[in-house]
C-alpha cells in the first residue's frame, strides 16, 4: 500500500510539475501604432482571447509574417522562457495557426503613444 501511494504521490508531482504551453486565440489589427516600451518601439494592436478592447502588444510572435492592412486573426501559443533579461518578456509566442487573414481597416484603435 505504501509502494502504491509514494507511486501516486510521484506521478502528481511529475505532472503538477510539467506546465503545458497555453493556446489563445489572437486578433491582429490591420495596423501597428507608435507605443513606449523600454523604448520607443512600434507595436501591433491586439485582442487577445475574450478581450474586446485593442491592446499595444510590445512582443514578437514566432512564425507570425505581418503585413499591413490585413486583420488577422491567430491561434498563438506561449511558453515559458527561463534566464530572461530585465527588459525582455518572459514569455514566448509561437504562431500555431493563421485562422484568418481580412482585408480591411480595423476599427476603435488606440491612440498612439507620442514620444
Amino acid at each position: 500500500m505504501k509502494k502504491i501511494i509514494s507511486l501516486l504521490i510521484i506521478v502528481l508531482a511529475m505532472f503538477s510539475c510539467s506546465q503545458k504551453p497555453e493556446t489563445m486565440r489572437f486578433i491582429v489589427a490591420s495596423q501597428t501604432a507608435d507605443c513606449m516600451g523600454a523604448f520607443p518601439q512600434t507595436c501591433l494592436l491586439v485582442k487577445i482571447g475574450d478581450n474586446t478592447e485593442w491592446q499595444f502588444f510590445y512582443s514578437h510572435i514566432e512564425g507570425f509574417d505581418y503585413e499591413e492592412g490585413y486583420e488577422y486573426v491567430l491561434n498563438v501559443r506561449t511558453e515559458a522562457r527561463e534566464n530572461t533579461l530585465a527588459d525582455a518578456s518572459s514569455i514566448r509566442y509561437i504562431l500555431v495557426k493563421e485562422v484568418s487573414k481580412t482585408r480591411k481597416v480595423s476599427e476603435n484603435l488606440p491612440e498612439p503613444i507620442r514620444f
